[in-house]
């Protein structure tokens, strides 16, 4: 399996994938699929951050950091990360995530905040985002609304999370 960053090609199997992925999801809306047709279209994309995991020229998992603000900095979004459901639990969710990282960082990206499972996250370094001072746009429990600090250097920040207009959040 490699982790790669995603072409036009891929397009329509991420869809599906995507699609899957969040059809039996505890906490979904339905809109996954379509949320990343319109952040790749965005001024919020960052291609380099959308990533597929393929494996034997199948793509098997997907991730996207998109750009968000907290306060007047720029930061990250982690959304979605999905994996085909009969692939689930073998780990390419979190190759995902950690290749995801280590671009991030090197694109010079401090944080990285995500909406998610409570017990799934932490694995991969997030925290409630509170403990760095980055507050959610609704009411949501702590344990849900994470940040993962990418830069040990990162400075401080502090604010409510901006997303971009195309999750109508």
């Amino acid at each position: 399996m490699r982790i790669r960053k995603e072409t036009a090609a891929d397009y329509k199997a991420v869809y599906a994938l995507v699609e899957a992925a969040f059809q039996t999801a505890e906490h979904a809306d339905g809109d996954e699929q379509d949320l990343v047709e319109r952040l790749r279209k965005s001024a919020a994309f960052i291609p380099e951050l959308s990533l597929v995991a393929e494996d034997d020229g199948i793509v098997v998992g997907y991730i996207l950091f998109t750009k968000n603000k907290v306060g007047d900095s720029e930061q990250l979004t982690l959304a979605p990360l999905a994996v085909l459901p009969g692939r689930q639990r073998e780990g390419i969710g979190g190759k995902l995530i950690m290749e995801g990282h280590r671009i991030a960082e090197n694109l010079g990206y401090a944080y990285s905040i995500v909406l998610g499972h409570a017990s799934y996250y932490p694995r991969f370094g997030y925290v409630p985002a509170k403990e760095y001072g980055i507050r959610a746009p609704f009411q949501v429990p702590d344990e849900h609304f994470m940040a993962c600090k990418l830069m040990q250097a990162a400075e401080e920040i502090e604010g409510v999370l901006q997303y971009p207009p195309e999750f109508g959040i």
